[in-house]
C-alpha cells in the first residue's frame, strides 16, 4: 500500500493527503489548489514557484531558478516530490490566481441588447432557441377528442403559427405526466419548447402561466477565462455577468499543451475542469440574482475549436495532427446534464459552428456580432489573445486563418507577467528623459505585468531606445538596464514599491517573446492580403476583438508592429465578441442560423501552406518591421532612418 503524507498549502492553510512521491503540483492540482503552469507541468517554463517552509522533499536542479531564490526555499511544484509527512508549501502572489476576480470585458458586460457591436446594427427579430409559452387548451370532448399530446401540439402550432408538417417532439418522462398535470392546471400550462435541427422539442410543461420565467447563459469558453452571461429569454435583458479563471491552465495555458496532456493522460480531466467553471459561475449568478435552476433552460457557449472539444468530451487529438482535422464542425444541441452542466435537467447546451481547424466557433461569434458578414467595407477581424484569429472580407467573401501568437498577450511566459486582475500594471509611459510611470488595475500596489502593460512597456523602450529594432536592450542606455544571471532585463518598478516584495523586470526573452507573438499576427494578417491580391492601405476598418483589445493603446501596438499602420479612425475595438455573438444566437433562432451559414460560407486559410510563411514571421519579428515602408508614421515620428 502506498504510503500517505500529509502536505498543507499556504496562505490557504489547506491540508491536503496524498500519495508519497507525488509532485505538489500534482497534489495541488487534485486538490483544486491553484498553482500557476504554463507547460503543464514539464519543468521547463518556471511559472510554478512556491516556497518550501518545512518537511521533507525532494526538488529536481533546475536553471530557472537563482541560486538566491533556492537559499530562500523556492522551488518548482512540478519537480519537487513530496516524501515525508508535514510537508508546508507556501504559493507565493505572483503563482496563484486570486479567487475569480478578473477584469471582465466592459463592453460585452454592458451589452444589453440584441444588437451587433459594429455600425451594420445587423438586428435579428427576439425569437429565443428555448422559448416558453403560456396556452389555455380547450377541454377534450366528444367532438373534440384528440389525444392529450396530439392537443397540445395543435395549440403550440396554433399560437406560433408552425406548419404541419415540423416535427415535434416530447420525451417519455414528460408524457408519462402529461394527462395528470393537465387536468390539474385546469388545462393552463406553460410548455418550454426547444429548436433541435429541424425539430420542436417539447422540454417541460408547468401549470399556470411561468412564461416570464426563463432564463438562458451566453458562455465565453476562453483558453484563459471563461466568462458567462445571465439572460432573461422572455426579453432579452442581460440580468449579470460573471469570469473566472480557466481551471484547465494547470494543464497547460496553451491548447496544444492540453491536447498532449488529454493524449498521455486522457480527456476526463479537462472535461471535468472547464464543466466545473462553468458551474461555478451558473452557480453564483443564479445565488445572486435570486433565480431558480430549473429556471435556466438553454446555454450557448462559444470558444475555439479546441476548447468546445474539452466542453463536450469529444477527442481532440488529431486537430493538431495533420491534415488537422476535428470530430465536429457543428455539433448538434445536447442536453446540458449529458456533459454535467447543472441547469433544468433537460435543458438544452448550444455550441457555435467552428469554421475549421484552428479557427472556431468564437470567431463565428465574432464575425455575427460585428455583422461583417453584410457590411460592403474591406474590413479585417483581430482577436488577439494566445491563439490569434484573424477574418478578411466583406459581404462578397471572407477568409480566415489562425496564428500561434502563444500565451504573452495574456501575460503569460513573461517572467513578471499575470493575468489582468488586481494590482496588474496595464499600463506604462516612458518619457524621453527616462521617467517611468505605470498604472495597476485596481490601483493597488503591482504585483505584476499583464499583457497591455507589456505593450506599453516594449513600446516606450523602442521609442525611447533602450532597445533596437530586434529588440535587444542596449547595456548602458538606462540605469534602469542591468544583467542578472547572464542575461539583460529592464527594473520596471523596484521590489520597496510591489505587493510582492520582488521587482518587476522585464527581460531580454520576455521581448522575445512578445516579438514572437506579434509577429505571428502580423505575418498571418499581411499573408490573409497577399492570398487576396491586396495591401493594408486597401482595409478600411480594422476590428480588434477580445478583452485584452479593449485596453490596448492602438498607437503603441502600431509602433510595435503588431497591427498595421493604418489612419487611427479605421481601427476600432469591438469587445468580447464570442460572447456578443454567442449570445446573439442564445436570444433568436434566425440568429442561430445565420451562424450555421457563416461558418460554412468562410474560406479557412492554413498559413502552412504558404510557401513564404516563415519569411513573413521573420520579418515581422522586427521593430515594428523590416520593411520600415510599411510603417511611415512610426519611421517619421521615432526616426527610424537615422537609426538603420
Amino acid at each position: 500500500m502506498m504510503k500517505k503524507v500529509k502536505v498543507t498549502f499556504y496562505p490557504s492553510g489547506e491540508v491536503v493527503e496524498a500519495e508519497r512521491g507525488k509532485s505538489l503540483l500534482e497534489i495541488a492540482k487534485e486538490a483544486g489548489i491553484f498553482i500557476a503552469s504554463i507547460c503543464g507541468g514539464d519543468g521547463i517554463c518556471g511559472r510554478c514557484r512556491v516556497i518550501i517552509k518545512g518537511g521533507e522533499v525532494e526538488a529536481a536542479p533546475t536553471t530557472l531558478l537563482t541560486r538566491e531564490e533556492v537559499q530562500r526555499g523556492y522551488t518548482l511544484a512540478c519537480q519537487t516530490k513530496a516524501l515525508g509527512d508535514d510537508v508546508e508549501v507556501l504559493i507565493p502572489p505572483e503563482s496563484r490566481a486570486e479567487g475569480a476576480q478578473i477584469l471582465i470585458d466592459e463592453d460585452a458586460q454592458r451589452f444589453r441588447a440584441l444588437y451587433a457591436a459594429s455600425e451594420e446594427q445587423a438586428l435579428f427579430r427576439h425569437d429565443p432557441l428555448v422559448k416558453k409559452l403560456y396556452l389555455e387548451l380547450p377541454p377534450p370532448t366528444l367532438q373534440d377528442n384528440l389525444a392529450d399530446q396530439e392537443r397540445l401540439y395543435r395549440e403550440v402550432r396554433r399560437y406560433l403559427d408552425l406548419g404541419p408538417d415540423l416535427p415535434m417532439q416530447t420525451g417519455l418522462k414528460v408524457l408519462q405526466g402529461l394527462p395528470k398535470l393537465l387536468r390539474k392546471s385546469n388545462w393552463k400550462v406553460t410548455v418550454t419548447l426547444g429548436r433541435r435541427g429541424g425539430t420542436i422539442e417539447l422540454i417541460q410543461v408547468e401549470p399556470g402561466d411561468r412564461a416570464g420565467q426563463n432564463f438562458g447563459l451566453a458562455v465565453d469558453v476562453g483558453t484563459s477565462t471563461v466568462v458567462a452571461h445571465l439572460v432573461d429569454l422572455a426579453t432579452s435583458r442581460t440580468i449579470d455577468a460573471e469570469a473566472c479563471y480557466n481551471s484547465q491552465m494547470p494543464f497547460g495555458e496553451e491548447v496544444t499543451r492540453r491536447i498532449i496532456y488529454a493524449e498521455r493522460e486522457g480527456l476526463k480531466p479537462l472535461n471535468e475542469a472547464i464543466v466545473g467553471d462553468i458551474n461555478n459561475l451558473i452557480s453564483a449568478l443564479i445565488s445572486r440574482n435570486r433565480a431558480e435552476l430549473n429556471d435556466v433552460t438553454a446555454l450557448c457557449c462559444a470558444g475555439n475549436t479546441t476548447m468546445l472539444h474539452f466542453l463536450l468530451g469529444l477527442d481532440p487529438t488529431r486537430i493538431r495532427k495533420s491534415p488537422y482535422i476535428p470530430a465536429a464542425s457543428a455539433p448538434p444541441p445536447v442536453r446540458a446534464a449529458e456533459v454535467g452542466i447543472k441547469i433544468n435537467p433537460r435543458g438544452l447546451l448550444y455550441t457555435m459552428p467552428i469554421i475549421g481547424s484552428w479557427v472556431g466557433g468564437d470567431t463565428t461569434a465574432g464575425i455575427l456580432a460585428t455583422g461583417l458578414y453584410q457590411t460592403k467595407q474591406l474590413t479585417m477581424f483581430i482577436d488577439i489573445g494566445t491563439n490569434g484569429e484573424i477574418v478578411l472580407g466583406n459581404r462578397d467573401w471572407l477568409l480566415t486563418c489562425s496564428t500561434s501568437a502563444g500565451p504573452a498577450f495574456e501575460g503569460s511566459g513573461v517572467k513578471c507577467g499575470m493575468k489582468a486582475s488586481r494590482g496588474a500594471i496595464e499600463r506604462v509611459e516612458l518619457s524621453s528623459d527616462g521617467y517611468l510611470r505605470y498604472k495597476t488595475i485596481g490601483d493597488a500596489k503591482p504585483k505584476g505585468l499583464c499583457g497591455s502593460g507589456l505593450i506599453d512597456a516594449v513600446a516606450g523602450l523602442f521609442a525611447a531606445g533602450y532597445i533596437d529594432r530586434s529588440g535587444r536592450l542596449i547595456p548602458g542606455s538606462s540605469s534602469r538596464i542591468r544583467e542578472q544571471d547572464g542575461q539583460l532585463e529592464f527594473v520596471l518598478v523596484p521590489g520597496s514599491r510591489t505587493e510582492t516584495g520582488k521587482e518587476i523586470v522585464l527581460t531580454q526573452p520576455d521581448i522575445e517573446n512578445l516579438l514572437r507573438a506579434k509577429a505571428a499576427i502580423y505575418a498571418g494578417a499581411k499573408i490573409l492580403l497577399k492570398a487576396m491580391g491586396l495591401d493594408f492601405k486597401d482595409i478600411e476598418q480594422l476590428l480588434i476583438a477580445g478583452g485584452f483589445g479593449n485596453y490596448l493603446d492602438r498607437e503603441k501596438a502600431i509602433m510595435l508592429g503588431l497591427i498595421p499602420d493604418i489612419p487611427l479612425e479605421r481601427i476600432r475595438f469591438v469587445g468580447n465578441t464570442s460572447i456578443i455573438g454567442a449570445k446573439m444566437a442564445l436570444l433568436s433562432e434566425e440568429a442561430y442560423e445565420r451562424a450555421q451559414e457563416i461558418s460554412k460560407a468562410v474560406t479557412y486559410y492554413d498559413l502552412i501552406t504558404y510557401p513564404f510563411y516563415y519569411d513573413e514571421f521573420i520579418s515581422a519579428k522586427f521593430l515594428p518591421h523590416t520593411d520600415l515602408s510599411l510603417f511611415p508614421t512610426v519611421t517619421r515620428r521615432l526616426g527610424l532612418e537615422a537609426r538603420v
